[in-house]
């Protein structure tokens, strides 16, 4: 097994090295953002340990810029800071799980070994859909580089088409994603939805993404 170790904290990443060593990792290590990004595009890595608070390029940016390149190898970030904005933010950015300093050493070690049991699956940050692009932490949607603003309910709806994109999605199912299990409202309801969608992602860029298919559903193209 391979690890990276990005943290500017030299006493910090020698004890990391000779730990994880210790327990069968070959560790690499790099003490700023710009060479822990480089480090991780040179190289596959089966885990990588990310420090916040770095010099160069902070620890948001550097996860961030690996997710956009699809570069999907498990992030554990370390911070000193502790709160609950923060853990958003570094999950939110693309990583797979937090950690804040002080920590225990096991507990790192118990989540780095869950890391690397689940892999390095597709997990994008944003869903891409032709030149339709929807941010789901952020809740944003844009047409290319214009901006869609969508209210909750729409953005629900069409973040389960974008999901499976070139698929048909039923009124149920969609119904499923965007409301709750006690909804025993019309289904039909869902037509308002589409049809408000089509107003905001197609009409003003002269496209007819959101395909209509008569008795079976909805279909996001590209």
């Amino acid at each position: 097994m391979r690890a990276l170790l990005v943290d500017d904290d030299r006493r910090l990443t020698e004890l990391l090295h000779r730990g994880l060593a210790g327990e069968g990792f070959a560790v690499d290590v790099a003490h700023d953002g710009r060479d822990g990004l480089w480090l991780a595009g040179e190289h596959a890595y089966d885990v990588i340990v990310l420090d916040v608070m770095l010099p160069r390029l902070n620890g948001y940016t550097v996860c961030a810029r690996l997710r956009a390149a699809e570069n999907w190898t498990p992030v554990l970030m370390l911070t000193a800071k502790d709160g609950v904005h923060d853990e958003a933010e570094a999950l939110d950015t693309g990583a797979d799980d937090y950690l804040a300093k002080p920590f225990s050493y096991v507990v790192l070690l118990a989540r780095l070994r869950a890391l690397v049991r689940r892999g390095a699956p597709a997990r994008p940050v944003a869903l891409v859909v032709g030149d339709l692009t929807l941010e789901p932490a952020g809740r944003r949607c844009r047409r290319g580089d214009v901006a869609i603003p969508l209210t909750p309910k729409e953005f629900a709806v069409l973040h389960g088409l974008a999901r499976r994109p070139g698929e048909i999605v039923s009124k149920q199912e969609l119904i499923e994603r965007a409301w709750d299990f006690a909804y025993t409202g019309d289904p039909n309801i869902v037509e308002v939805y589409v049809s408000a969608l089509r107003r905001k992602i197609d009409a003003p860029f002269g496209r007819s993404s959101l395909v209509t298919v008569r008795g079976a559903g909805y279909r996001l193209d590209a």
